[in-house]
């Protein structure tokens, strides 16, 4: 079982004053957005340049780009808070069977709350402390199971039906400039404001997520205002090293020339697959990642391109090991049964940002992983592809909206495929039998801008052999989230 979403799974039903809670969450979120819109706008909130959309995919996030003319302060201190809530609904669907890790024919819903409060304060010239101190509250479709790639990524951070308040950064960051151009970076969570060298080299290390640092995307990353799904906010096989939260420890190295980016960063993994106790020897189990950047510009519009190689090192069970075993045995087969030593597992990842115009971007992603071992702290795919646009609606009067809209394919791999065609269950998935076709996800989105700090979005995913399953489904899912942050 996922110990990450374990507390979801319990049978624990529906809470008995289950109006009276869904009236107090969305009354702490409109109490949010009511302390959004009263907050007064801003220089920083107002749009410097109408072609920011574009913009946002040649530099980090809150930057400008070098030779733009921006001198930005340098900022000693910040503090940054944001609250998202989402509520989901799945309408009922065909399944001639279900499994113990199927998602359910019947009609649901799900919701979700975060609330998360971030500190940055500068000690030294050239060093920054983080703190970010984060509550979280949910119920998923389905206690998240019968998927590869699940409807909301918010839910990574819930602790079930009771909220529940956690640290979830806490990191320093030293930077050693070392000449090039001036390039700006605005304050935000997670970034103090100030100017820096296009050449530098940055030291993090703490508590954090490894998705804070690599595989970025100027036009999916983020599922508080981009797209919601698993498979695409991040690459769908990138089973990066985690707690059940979605966090760890450990250190990045980047160096930065110019155009160029080159990053390296090893994790402590969890000491059970998906479970929240991290294993701190992390020079015996652990998650190393590279990531090589490029900035570019196509017909004048920029661009990213980005290629990631990871390996995990941990006490995994094998696939054919455990299919093996269950054929010997005339036994259902059991990823638990064959956890015996430590296993590696590795994969790669491409990413693609680009600018098709000042109000349209695209993003791209296509990652492997090997899949002859369990998921370790991740989901369900061991090979994806997704892409999709970015659409601001200045075009049709409405500059603080988004129009989103995204495709996603994901597979398995052949030895994953057999495991649960025997019968076996995955964290996430398993109907009990398997006629195999990758599963489908088709996502788009609409996001309403107001107040500049909030929005509220409609969200419709719709997916075709969940969990691989092409005797199940399709799926609809509709959503609808409020977000604010100041």
């Amino acid at each position: 079982m996922r110990q990450k979403y374990c507390f979801l799974r319990q049978p624990c039903g529906q809470p008995s004053l289950r109006q009276r809670r869904h009236a107090a969450l969305l009354g702490a979120a409109a109490l949010g957005f009511g302390l959004a819109w009263a907050l007064p706008a801003t220089a920083q909130d107002q749009p410097e340049d109408p072609s920011v959309l574009a913009l946002s995919a040649s530099v980090p996030a809150g930057a400008q780009a070098a030779g733009s003319g921006t001198v930005v302060p340098q900022e000693n201190w910040n503090a940054k808070f944001q609250s998202t809530y989402v509520w989901q609904r799945k309408p009922g669907f065909h399944a001639p069977y279900s499994g113990a890790m199927s998602l359910r024919p019947e009609k649901e819903r799900s919701y979700s709350l975060t609330a998360t409060a971030s500190f940055g304060f500068r000690p030294w010239e050239g060093g920054e402390a983080y703190l970010d101190l984060e509550g979280a509250q949910g119920i998923a479709l389905s206690h998240l199971a019968g998927l590869g790639g699940p409807t909301n990524g918010e839910l990574a951070k819930t602790s079930g039906a009771q909220f529940r308040m956690y640290r979830a950064r806490a990191y320093l960051r030293q930077t050693w400039n070392r000449g090039g151009q001036l390039e700006a970076v605005e304050s935000g969570a997670g970034q103090l404001a100030g100017m820096v060298d296009r050449r530098r080299t940055v030291l993090t290390v703490g508590n954090l997520a490894v998705i804070d640092m690599f595989d970025d995307n100027a036009y999916n990353h983020d599922p508080r205002t981009q797209f919601m799904n698993w498979s695409m906010m991040t690459y769908g096989a990138y089973d990066y090293a985690a707690d059940a939260r979605g966090y760890s420890w450990g250190a990045v190295l980047e160096w930065y020339h110019d155009d160029w980016a080159v990053r390296f960063g090893r994790f402590v993994q969890p000491k059970e697959p998906n479970g929240q106790p991290l294993d701190y020897r992390i020079f015996k189990h652990y998650g190393d990642q590279l990531e090589v950047e490029h900035a570019h510009t196509i017909a004048g519009r920029p661009g990213k391109l980005r290629a990631l190689v990871f390996r995990n090192h941990a006490v995994m069970s094998r696939y054919d090991d455990a299919t093996r075993l269950g054929a010997q045995t005339g036994e259902v087969p059991d990823l638990n049964q064959v956890r015996h030593g430590a296993q590696s597992k590795h994969g790669f990842g491409l990413n693609l940002e680009q600018a098709l115009s000042d109000d349209v971007g695209l993003f791209a992603r296509a990652s492997w992983a090997d899949g002859k071992t369990e998921i370790y702290a991740f989901t369900e795919i061991d090979r994806s592809l997704s892409g999709g646009l970015l659409i601001r609606g200045r075009s049709w009067g409405r500059a603080q909206d988004h129009l989103g809209l995204g495709l996603a394919r994901n597979f398995l791999s052949p030895e994953h495929r057999n495991y649960l065609a025997a019968g076996g269950m995955g964290p996430f998935i398993g109907d009990g039998r398997l006629n195999y076709r990758p599963e489908m996800v088709m996502e788009a989105f609409y996001s309403v801008g107001i107040a500049k700090h909030s929005s509220i979005t409609f969200d419709w995913q719709h997916i075709r052999n969940p969990a691989y399953n092409a005797d199940r489904g399709p799926v609809n899912a509709l959503a609808v989230r409020l977000h604010t942050e100041f």
